[in-house]
Formats: C-alpha cells, sequence, structure tokens
C-alpha cells in the first residue's frame, strides 16, 4: 500500500513519466524487442518445451513433441496460420481452438471449484510489526524501496513496450497522456493491497491485446470489466491449460522484435546498450533488470568516449538510481 501511495505522490510530480521520456530511443526499441523475447521464452517454458538443464542451463524438453509440448506447437501452426490469412481475433481464436484440441488428449481438464470470489486478506495491514523493533523497521524500508524499484521499471519498460507496438511514441520520446497510464497503475496498486492482493501493476501480457489491435481507453476498460465478471468463472478459465494460451505469447514475440532493425548497431555506444537490454531481459527474466543494465551501459559508453552532450539530465538521475540498486546489492540490503 505504502509502495502505490509513493507511486500516486510521483505521479502528480511527473517523476515517472519523466522517466519514460529520458529512456534514449535505442534504448525504447530495445526494450520491446526485450519484452518480445522475454514474452516469447515464458510461452515455451509454460508450455513445457524449454525445461531446465545443468549442462546448458535451459534445453529443449526431450518429450517436447508428446502432451502438452505438442499441443502447444500444433496451437502456434494453427494461430500463425490465421495470422497470415489476416483473420481478426486469429489469437484469441487459436487459444480457444487449441484448448479445445486438449480435451480428448486430456490436456484440458476441469478444474473445478468455487465460483464465488473470496478476500480473505481484505484490509489485513499489519502496521504494528513494521515497529516492532529497529530491524523490523529497517527491513520494511528495504522491502518498500524494492517494491518501488521493480514495479517502476516494470511498468515503465511495459509502457514503453506497448507504446512502440502502437507507434505513438512521439519524436521528443514521450508517451501521450503516460502519466495517466502510471496513476492508474499507482491507484491499482493501492486498491490491491487493501484486497490483500499481490501488486497490482502493469503486465507484459498487456502487449498481446496491443498486438492484436487493441489500443484504444475503451479497450482497457472493456477488459478491466471482463476481469471483474472473470472473477465469479475462475473454475472455467482456470482449466484453458498452459499449452493453449502459449502459442499466443510466443507470436506476439514475432510482432515485437521487428523494431530490432531500427536499432543503429554500427554505433557501438547505441548497439551495446540495446543488446544487453535485450539479453539481460530474457536470461535474467527481469524487464527491470535489463533496463538497469542497458541505462548504465548507456550513460557510461557515452561519458567515456566523450559524447557527454547526448545524455539527457534525467537519465543521469536514473543512472543514479540504478547505482544505488547496484550498492544495495553489493551489501546485500536489497530484497530479491
Amino acid at each position: 500500500m505504502l509502495e502505490g501511495l509513493v507511486f500516486i505522490a510521483l505521479s502528480f510530480t511527473h517523476v515517472r513519466e519523466a522517466i519514460v521520456t529520458c529512456i534514449p530511443e535505442s534504448l525504447k526499441k530495445a526494450i520491446g524487442v526485450g519484452i518480445g523475447f522475454f514474452i516469447a521464452s515464458i510461452g515455451l517454458k509454460n508450455a513445457g518445451l524449454i525445461i531446465a538443464s545443468e549442462g546448458t542451463i535451459i534445453a529443449l524438453n526431450p518429450e517436447w513433441h508428446n502432451g502438452a509440448g505438442g499441443l502447444a506447437l500444433l496451437g502456434v501452426l494453427i494461430t500463425g496460420l490465421l495470422l497470415a490469412k489476416r483473420v481478426k481475433g486469429a489469437l484469441l481464436i487459436g487459444m480457444v481452438v487449441t484448448a479445445i484440441l486438449g480435451v480428448p488428449l486430456g490436456i484440458t481438464t476441469y478444474r473445478g471449484g468455487s465460483y464465488l470470489p473470496t478476500a480473505p486478506y481484505f484490509c489485513e495491514f499489519a502496521f504494528s510489526e513494521i515497529f516492532a523493533s529497529r530491524k523490523s523497521l529497517t527491513d520494511f524500508i528495504v522491502i518498500v524501496f524494492t517494491f518501488l524499484y521493480f514495479d517502476m521499471f516494470d511498468t515503465v519498460g511495459c509502457l514503453i513496450a506497448c507504446a512502440g507496438k502502437s507507434n505513438i511514441i512521439q519524436p521528443d520520446g514521450s508517451v501521450p497522456n503516460s502519466n495517466r497510464a502510471l496513476f492508474s497503475d499507482a491507484v491499482g496498486t493501492v486498491v490491491g493491497s487493501v484486497f490483500g492482493s499481490s501488486t497490482v501493476t502493469t503486465y507484459i501480457e498487456s502487449s498481446v491485446g496491443v498486438a492484436d489491435g487493441g489500443r484504444s481507453g475503451l479497450t482497457a476498460v472493456t477488459v478491466g470489466v471482463l476481469f471483474l465478471i472473470s472473477l465469479f468463472l475462475g473454475p472455467l478459465f482456470g482449466s484453458i491449460p498452459s499449452a493453449a494460451t502459449a502459442p499466443a505469447l510466443i507470436l506476439v514475440g514475432v510482432m515485437m522484435v521487428g523494431p530490432v532493425k531500427n536499432i543503429d548497431f554500427d554505433d557501438y555506444t547505441e548497439a551495446i546498450p540495446a543488446f544487453l537490454t535485450i539479453i539481460f531481459m530474457v536470461c535474467a527474466s527481469s524487464v527491470s533488470d535489463g533496463i538497469m543494465f542497458g541505462v548504465m551501459t548507456y550513460v557510461l559508453l557515452k561519458a567515456l568516449s566523450g559524447r557527454r552532450k547526448e545524455i539527457r539530465g534525467m537519465t543521469w538521475i536514473v543512472f543514479g538510481i540504478f547505482t544505488l540498486k547496484v550498492v544495495l546489492d553489493y551489501f546485500g540490503l536489497f530484497v530479491e
């Protein structure tokens, strides 16, 4: 809740909006590409196509052609064909068809459970425990800062990626009405905490809807209403297997990697930060960490190569935030 209240205050001061604007153009493109690869990797993992491996970190599942993995690849083919035919709603249709095909295979099964939502942690705040000791207060401050860090830069990354896919990023690097989006994100965090939810924030899966054409405020409101209805359909939605949703994630990855061709790979002060942004998002499974390595490398390379004038003032401040995070990491004070 406190993290959300801080974000609401920052929204009034336009600090988060300034952070969105100050991200260099090459990194904005890299963020969209990195999130595309990240989403695709999530799809591959959810489908069981990629598994952990001691020898190679990750590897192709030896049983990829059986069960959920085989069904997911079939879903990729079906959805991909619909996309090639320019069928409207191809991602949703492909998801439904894949789920239906999973019924005779025993992959799609009815989960069961209650259709009535519950809120067992409504207003369950433990303020007294914060001040129980000096250590508990210190831990609380560190945890709030950690939430602030991840929530801020994950949201910024998702907003930039979706705005880039919608082609609405302005020449000066700003995103129209971004402060409204960030304000709603902050309010969602506070409301979610009251209802005992994990942090309500902007998720990278939002790009699935954007890639399929949903880019207006009315789309967002419609999705919100559908989410409210889904509270009463938990057993039904829970019955849809990951193998049916994975194809959409994989194919959205395809849709989002296009901007990579617009990154200037001949300029290493642009190419290296962009590459690190992409690779760390995927390998570290973190949007915020990808942005951190990208921005820090960008500032250092530009400054040390005598191109300090290309760095915006706010970018230096963001660099300082990331430096603070690195220092906290070094002393073991940052909570992962």
